[in-house]
């Protein structure tokens, strides 16, 4: 159903020293890169969704939505602690470490962060 989710950045390379290993550890390639965005998702897969990091198109600063947050299925909870890892070391900030969460339902594991424009993501398990 999602083709695609983009969110705004005021600094592109700064959000990608942020995003790239990130998304690496999660096995996503660089599908889409020029001047103002990036996009992540799978190469060969045309319906996999793609996440798209870059410069609002008005040429206006970027501003988060507060209540906006993408999240990203993973497969094993060692993978949601591994990139919770890597997005705090990469400039990012806590908003719930990773962990079980059962109001979300049984077995629902998850790590939230804000990247360094104050984009809220998750990581999860369920």
């Amino acid at each position: 159903m999602i083709a695609y989710t983009m969110i705004g950045t005021n600094d592109l390379e700064k959000a990608r020293r942020f995003y790239d290993p990130v998304f690496s550890a999660m096995n996503m390639e660089i599908c889409w890169n020029d001047e103002s965005s990036v996009s992540y998702g799978k190469l060969k897969e045309v319906y996999f969704p793609r996440f798209f990091v870059g410069y609002p198109f008005d040429g206006k600063q970027s501003n988060v939505g507060n209540g906006s947050m993408t999240a990203f299925q993973c497969i094993e909870v060692e993978t949601v602690d591994k990139v919770y890892e890597i997005a705090i070391s990469k400039g990012g900030s806590c908003e719930g470490p990773p962990g079980y969460r059962p109001q979300y339902g049984e077995g629902f594991y998850a790590a939230y962060v804000r990247d360094p424009d104050g984009n809220k993501i998750a990581f999860v398990v369920y």
